[in-house]
């Protein structure tokens, strides 16, 4: 049973390959143009900072979730803003709904309804919240960021690190394909769906714990589970809400505030949670 399993694990998989390659070429190609100025408008978008954000985190990098928990740790942005990136931020599921040719109609929708959803919950925070500006803080650059986790992915040429991105989440996307399809063989496709599709509330509970898992892995599962069926769209963005790339881990690395932590992740997966439920009732 497992051969077989195997072999159409990798048979869908390589299929994958070219078109994530050319997804992180173009993606690279933006990181290097476009990063610093990008910190550059979050840090100067003042009341407008949940708008920018939720925009800007509309972009596949990582480098804006990472950017935006060191601004607010040195309290350059609001909490708004930072829950707007998080809230938008897409991770890898641009890449693979890309390379798995999913409609444009349809990312276009995902990925402005979670821009929305952030962009409004931000405002509402700040509007209650009224946090405003402190002490500067010297920031963490994405290449800072990348030096610590051993990638590099700052440095070297747009070639290089595009090919190093597409090796990492194509052997994510192997690994897993094969629990997913070895999961399929053992308990039953039918089964699996009727278990996390069947109730509206158990899908997006699931899937917003998922998606707190501070690693581009939770994004590539969720999108992966969707596209498989076993998710619904409900639930996959309530995962895809919660989740904010390695955001949340270095908010907790550079916040000292731990409580505060604990409050904004639990906020990610409230928004998420229930953003997802309302999707999969109205859906």
């Amino acid at each position: 049973m497992i051969l077989p399993v195997i072999q159409d694990t990798l048979a869908d998989a390589l299929k994958l390959l070219p078109f994530l390659f050319i997804t992180y070429l173009i993606m690279e190609y933006i990181e290097h143009r476009t990063s610093e100025k990008s910190r550059m408008l979050m840090k100067q978008s003042g009341k407008w900072g949940p708008a920018f954000g939720g925009i800007l985190g509309m972009l596949p990098q990582c480098g804006f979730s990472t950017a935006a928990s060191n601004l607010y740790a040195g309290r350059i942005i609001t909490l708004g803003t930072l829950i707007a990136v998080f809230l938008s931020t897409s991770d890898e599921m641009l890449p693979v709904l890309i390379s798995e040719q999913a409609p444009v109609s349809f990312i276009l929708k995902i990925l402005v309804v979670k821009a929305a959803i952030g962009i409004c919950t931000g405002f509402l925070i700040d509007l209650l919240c009224h946090r405003h500006r402190g002490y500067e803080h010297e920031e963490m650059r994405i290449e800072q960021l990348c030096d610590h986790q051993h990638c590099h992915c700052g440095k070297g040429n747009i070639l290089s690190s595009a090919l190093r991105h597409t090796l990492q989440v194509f052997l994510f996307i192997l690994i897993i394909s094969f629990l997913l399809n070895l999961l399929v063989e053992f308990a039953g496709e039918d089964k699996l769906e009727a278990f996390l599709t069947g109730r509206a509330f158990l899908g997006p509970l699931f899937a917003g714990l998922i998606g707190l898992i501070p690693n581009c892995a939770s994004s590539v599962l969720l999108t992966r589970l969707y596209l498989s069926g076993m998710l619904g769209a409900g639930s996959m963005l309530a995962g895809l809400l919660a989740g904010s790339g390695v955001g949340l881990l270095v908010l907790y690395k550079v916040n000292d505030n731990i409580r505060e932590n604990i409050r904004i992740t639990l906020l990610l997966y409230g928004v998420g949670v229930l953003c997802g439920v309302a999707i999969e009732v109205i859906l």
